[in-house]
């Protein structure tokens, strides 16, 4: 047996050049205060990084499944050993012949277990022929009943209505089912969260862990995640990607929150919470059965939200002003007139004023906001359509800004454009707004007047009133 074991693992403890990378993160769980809890969650783009990984290393490396394959060979001889597993020489073209078969007399398509039942000579004759067997689990026995974190008591005959699994395919490369099993318990995971499909499935580990002598994590299967209107979430729709949404200029806090907030576990739904947050207040308890529906019409706001925060930080500020720096060039490029417009003070004083009123940085280089960068090209008469007085209007404006070198502040500049306009005889107030906007945006909205001569500075306005002025 144990010369036929040993070729039967060959192939299974070949060095490989890929695998699946592997990550761990530790979180509080709202359970005992004082367990040592470590909990299997997949490695995520959105801004969550792993304890442990590939890369980060950590105390229970390899984290490559192609450098851990003499842990499942171990496993898998051990399950041999027992006569818990057998070699399968089933060809793809059977299997897909026993698929086809059920699917047309209706019925969910299941492994025959024609292999379970061969005696030692006939494997050795069929190994002797060359094929590399795919190892399958022998499911037999009453599945042990489990208290799942979420949805309670659970149990699954999946011998009574499944085939023998595969757990070791033909090149050596484990199955899910031995992978995970295997890897919770040589990095001692004590809590596996993982989505309700698995609920299923469970089981089938469990009587794994059974067969191998382990002792089992605890299970908690989370609720799907669902599109606004009940259905699911799929690949299909194109923009449920990460891709998109960084593409799209989405920070991952925006990402995460959202996705925290539609679903369950915190005593509370609120807007903005940060990871650190996020790690404080979530609560396994708290988790319900109930599928989460996401709402991505919302995920502007919550990148409003989170953009604000960076602002806030001098730091995460700084790294702002580069990116906006970086989009400008990339938008305008030869259409600046100068370098002014990229001075890192500027930047940053837009970034400061505009802070709430924008969800995404790029929103700043979009066609609304491009007088920030470039002179817009307005004539003397569509001034003149806005009102006669565009040359008393204007030197009066010329008169408040003094030199060039003036400070301006919003509200200094509210109290005393309501002073042109009260000195204006049969023009209103709104009217003069609605010619310095055009005079210095381009635009009929926008901003309020004295935002954009404060985003502009002194010297910048008086340039472009003059420049109308002229045309």
């Amino acid at each position: 047996m144990a010369v036929l074991l040993k070729r039967l693992l060959q192939s299974a403890r070949r060095p490989a050049a890929l695998g699946r990378p592997m990550g761990r993160r530790e979180a509080s769980l709202g359970t005992d205060p004082g367990a040592a809890v470590r909990v299997r969650f997949a490695p995520s783009p959105t801004g969550i990084p792993p304890d442990e990984s590939p890369r980060r290393g950590g105390p229970a490396g390899p984290y490559q499944q192609s450098q851990r394959l003499e842990l499942y060979a171990q496993a898998t001889e051990a399950l041999l050993e027992s006569g818990a597993a057998y070699p399968c020489f089933c060809s793809p073209q059977r299997l897909e012949l026993l698929k086809k078969e059920a699917l047309r007399n209706h019925q969910t398509p299941r492994y025959d277990n024609r292999c379970r039942n061969l005696s030692q000579g006939q494997v050795a004759q069929k190994l002797a022929k060359g094929p590399k067997p795919a190892i399958r689990f022998r499911l037999e026995g009453e599945a042990p009943a489990f208290q799942d974190l979420v949805y309670g008591w659970n149990r699954h005959e999946v011998a009574h209505v499944e085939g023998d699994p595969v757990i070791l395919k033909s090149d050596g490369f484990p199955t899910y089912h031995l992978a995970c099993v295997v890897d919770d318990h040589h990095m001692g995971i004590s809590h596996v969260l993982r989505g309700s499909e698995w609920l299923v499935s469970t089981s089938k580990h469990l009587l794994l862990y059974q067969a191998l002598g382990w002792q089992p994590p605890h299970f908690a299967h989370l609720p799907l995640l669902l599109n606004r209107d009940g259905s699911k979430l799929s690949k299909r729709q194109g923009d449920i990607f990460l891709e998109h949404f960084a593409a799209a200029d989405f920070l991952p806090d925006a990402l995460l929150d959202i996705i925290t907030n539609c679903g369950s576990g915190f005593a509370e739904n609120q807007m903005g919470r940060t990871l650190p947050e996020l790690i404080t207040q979530f609560d396994l308890t708290r988790i319900t059965c109930h599928s989460a529906l996401l709402d991505l019409e919302k995920l502007p706001e919550f990148n409003r939200l989170h953009l604000c925060r960076l602002v806030s930080s001098e730091t995460q500020r700084r790294r702002l002003v580069g990116k906006l720096q970086a989009l400008v060039e990339e938008t305008f490029g030869s259409q600046l007139q100068g370098r002014e417009v990229l001075d890192p003070a500027y930047v940053e004083r837009i970034i400061l004023l505009r802070q709430g009123h924008v969800c995404h940085l790029q929103d700043l280089v979009s066609p609304a906001y491009s007088y920030l960068w470039t002179r817009p090209a307005v004539s003397r008469a569509q001034l003149g359509s806005i009102s006669e007085k565009v040359d008393v209007i204007a030197k009066r404006v010329l008169g408040l800004l003094g030199g060039s070198s003036t400070s301006l502040t919003q509200d200094m500049l509210n109290r005393e454009l309501k002073k042109v306009s009260e000195g204006l005889e049969g023009t209103k107030h709104s009217t003069v707004m609605r010619l310095l906007r055009m005079a210095l945006s381009g635009q009929v909205q926008g901003p309020p007047v004295a935002e954009i001569m404060v985003s502009l500075g002194a010297k910048e306005v008086r340039e472009r009133i003059q420049k109308v002025l002229s045309s």
